[in-house]
Parts: C-alpha cells; sequence; structure tokens
C-alpha cells in the first residue's frame, strides 16, 4: 500500500508538471506568434533598406570613379599645359630679362660718355680760363696768390 500512495504521488505531481509545462509551452507560442507578427515586417523593411542602401554605394562608387577620372584628366591636361607653356614662356621671360640687361649697359655706356665728353669740354673750357688767366697774370707780372691757386684745385677737381 505504501508503494501505491508513492506512485499515486508520483502522478499526482507528474501531471501537475506537465500541465504547467503545456501551459508555458501555449505562452510561448503566443509570444512566438507576436514576435513573427512584429519581426516579419521589420525583416521587409530593413531588406528594402539594405537594397536602397546598396543602389545608393553603387551610384556612390560611380561617381567617385568619376571624379577619379575628372581629376586625372585635369592633372594630365595641367601637365601638358605646363609642359606647352612653360619653355615658350621662360625663354620669353629670359629675353625680356636680357634685353633689359643691354638697355641697362647701353645708357650706362652712352651716360659714361656723355660725362667724358662733358669732362673733355669742361677741361677745354678751364683749359681756356687758365691760360686766359695766366696771360692776364703773365702781362700784370704778379704771381698767383693762394686764393688763385684754390680756386684752379676747384676747378681740376671738377674735371676728375
Amino acid at each position: 500500500m505504501i508503494v501505491a500512495v508513492v506512485c499515486l504521488g508520483t502522478v499526482v505531481v507528474l501531471t501537475v508538471a506537465v500541465v504547467s509545462l503545456v501551459r508555458t509551452m501555449r505562452e510561448l507560442r503566443d509570444v512566438v506568434d507576436d514576435l513573427r507578427d512584429s519581426a516579419l515586417p521589420m525583416v521587409d523593411d530593413l531588406r528594402t533598406t539594405v537594397t536602397r542602401a546598396d543602389a545608393e554605394l553603387h551610384r556612390v562608387d560611380r561617381v567617385i570613379g568619376r571624379a577619379e577620372r575628372i581629376a586625372a584628366t585635369a592633372d594630365h591636361a595641367s601637365r601638358l599645359t605646363y609642359r606647352a607653356f612653360a619653355p615658350p614662356l621662360i625663354k620669353g621671360l629670359s629675353l625680356v630679362s636680357g634685353a633689359g640687361s643691354a638697355g641697362r649697359r647701353l645708357r650706362d655706356r652712352r651716360r659714361h660718355r656723355r660725362s667724358l665728353d662733358l669732362a673733355a669740354a669742361d677741361t677745354s673750357a678751364s683749359n681756356t680760363v687758365e691760360s686766359a688767366a695766366a696771360a692776364r697774370l703773365g702781362a700784370s707780372g704778379a704771381n698767383p696768390g693762394p686764393r688763385d691757386r684754390a680756386d684752379r684745385r676747384t676747378r681740376r677737381g671738377h674735371r676728375r
């Protein structure tokens, strides 16, 4: 009889456990159904968003590719422009610089010649003045004074 009572108690405990397990399974099934009902539209939206993002990435990739080609073309064009215009421009600038130097040299030579011509004219004029002064002094028989000597030195300094 003890064994029958223990067996009956075991069956009751197992029945309560099975009933609780069935109730938990029903609740779990309801939660899964709710999750499926709300998650499937989200997954569809996520799939649509990923598809759009992929299309945008391809579009951005094409735009970047075009920008790189444009930059390469602009770089190539600037190199060609530099190669085409730099040598003539440099030669032209050196020609202008050389012409400027030659012009300055010619002007300096002309100034130097003019100053030599003026000095020669000044020398001949001062020689004429000195000879006239000497003739006057010689005629009067007077010796030149210190002031006359200073005047002559000043005139000679001008000539140089």
